[in-house]
């Protein structure tokens, strides 16, 4: 099976936002304790942060992480977590129908992303609270001093401002489930005011506001009209979440579900151009793809304890996805759908970081590993960063019921000027068939293959464990040639690949 494929260094889509590969740490199940935090543990720091963690964030050079929710955000008192550890309150959380103890706010969150080399992506509550509240919290974390609430920084231990930018505004709004849940209208309403108040603080500020949190929510896409047409002229972003699984063991169809993301993405672009040119606006908002990741594994064992049936637990196993081989392939195509589409995604953030649908894992007092997901997020974050290339590409197709002819070569291509790269990433769907590759590459000048790994097995179950890490993991490959500008490459079946040219 043949595919060609066409790349042009003028050819371009977008220069990519490093944000593009954020991620998520929200206080849900063991992503604060005993994931980034753990006092007793052997490489604890002088914080309490895990530090065998931290090294393993620092290898996927996050750039951001959104903070502290999620759904957790819509019933938080940030003011919970400042102050002495010691007169911090336990309240309960109803999300997740946990406790909190607080123990891990502000300031320890801030200090473990200095450690981790990553910045804050901060939300405010406007579930269970609303503009007030917002903008205290951008007081305590911005102003330098001189204030009630950066006085009160200050006296808790941290002179300096965090000087952090990029906010959101709310968490999936649209939801039922969502404590303090709203209408377009409602919310639309709150979010504007909630900006505007915040911007009369800092003009420079970046705000997100709330999109729909998947595409079959009855309300999208109207929500996202009617909440950009009273937010517009003061946002920089609307969120957009959603989360993939295979529940049905049909393969084909999981790796097709990239197509709707890629709808979904057209679609909510297509509103934001309506909503522009009904404002007459010259400014610009793009999205932020704040929630994705692969969820559905752990959904059955966490359905007593979401439901209450184990009381008010703290930092309980939740969320706690094993991932597996299959599931490599589908984060490859969602990551190169975001670097395709990166006109109008600038900020992704993989949900999430630490324990829950994670690529990290930690086991208490033991050690901390890699699971299968880790490997595909890590490629794209090292070497995804640069400029997308728009690719003319001609695969084999096969169907599927609800998004037509799908394209086996699923790609993506990266241009980074500054290291003199070309980088493919590459998922082929097929299930039993190698393709084989042509790439024609123009105008790069003349071109050699430094990098080439593959990520492969013949299990499609097969999971990585804290006993054996090392099921799933990239292996180098020999046998690709770049020869007169033409890369050909044999991609296994349902392999993820990269391939990394330089110039020369």
């Amino acid at each position: 099976m043949r595919a060609a494929v066409t790349a042009h260094s003028k050819y371009t889509i977008s220069d990519i936002d490093p944000r593009l590969y954020g991620s998520f740490i929200e206080h849900l199940g063991r992503a604060v304790y005993t994931g980034i935090y753990e006092p007793d543990h052997a490489t604890a720091d002088e914080n309490g942060m895990r530090k065998d963690v931290i090294e393993l964030v620092k290898e996927l050079k996050v750039p951001i992480v959104r903070y502290p929710g999620g759904n957790f955000v819509s019933a938080y008192n940030w003011e919970d977590g400042i102050g002495p550890k010691e007169d911090r309150p336990t309240r309960l959380d109803l999300a997740w129908h946990t406790s909190e103890s607080n123990q891990v706010g502000i300031h320890e969150f801030a200090d473990w992303c200095t450690s981790a080399n990553t910045e804050m992506m901060l939300a405010v509550n406007l579930g269970s609270r609303g503009l007030d509240e917002a903008r205290n919290f951008l007081e305590y974390v911005n102003h330098p001093g001189g204030s009630e609430w950066s006085d009160k920084r200050i006296a808790n231990g941290r002179k300096e401002p965090w000087d952090i930018k990029l906010w959101c505004l709310g968490n999936e709004m649209d939801g039922p489930w969502q404590i303090g849940h709203k209408t377009a209208d409602e919310y639309g309403r709150l979010a504007h005011e909630t900006a505007k108040a915040m911007r009369a603080f800092d003009s420079s500020l970046e705000l997100v506001v709330c999109g729909s949190s998947n595409a079959h929510m009855p309300t999208y896409p109207e929500w996202e009209a009617t909440v950009l047409d009273h937010t517009y002229n003061e946002v920089d972003y609307i969120s957009l979440h959603m989360y993939f699984e295979n529940r049905a063991k049909n393969t084909a169809n999981y790796l097709a579900r990239s197509i709707e993301l890629d709808n979904y993405i057209g679609t909510v672009a297509g509103v934001i151009d309506y909503i522009k040119a009904k404002k007459r606006s010259t400014k610009n908002v793009y999205i932020s793809f704040d929630e994705w990741n692969v969820w559905y594994h752990s959904k059955e064992r966490d359905k007593a304890t979401l439901a209450g049936a184990n009381g008010w637990p703290h930092a309980p196993a939740l969320l706690e996805d094993d991932y597996n081989f299959e599931d490599v392939l589908q984060v490859g195509c969602i990551l190169n759908t975001f670097i395709n589409r990166a006109d109008v995604v600038k900020i992704a953030c993989l949900a999430q970081l630490i324990n829950v649908i994670a690529p990290i894992m930690t086991v208490p007092g033991g050690q901390a590993w890699r699971q299968t997901i880790f490997y595909p997020y890590y490629f794209a974050s090292v070497y995804g960063r640069g400029t997308a290339l728009k690719l003319m590409v001609d695969s084999p197709t096969y169907k599927v019921d609800d998004l037509g002819d799908v394209p086996y070569l699923d790609v993506s291509a990266v241009h980074d000027p500054d290291r003199n790269t070309v980088t493919f990433f590459i998922v082929n769907r097929h299930g039993t068939e190698t393709l084989d590759l042509d790439a024609n590459l123009l105008e790069f000048g003349a071109l050699r293959i430094v990098d080439d790994q593959v990520i492969a097995h013949s299990d499609l179950g097969i999971t990585n464990t804290a006993d054996k890490p090392d099921n799933v993991a990239p292996k180098a490959v020999t046998g690709t040639s770049v020869t007169d500008g033409r890369l050909n490459a044999r991609i296994a079946p349902l392999s993820y690949r990269m391939i990394r040219l330089q110039a020369f």
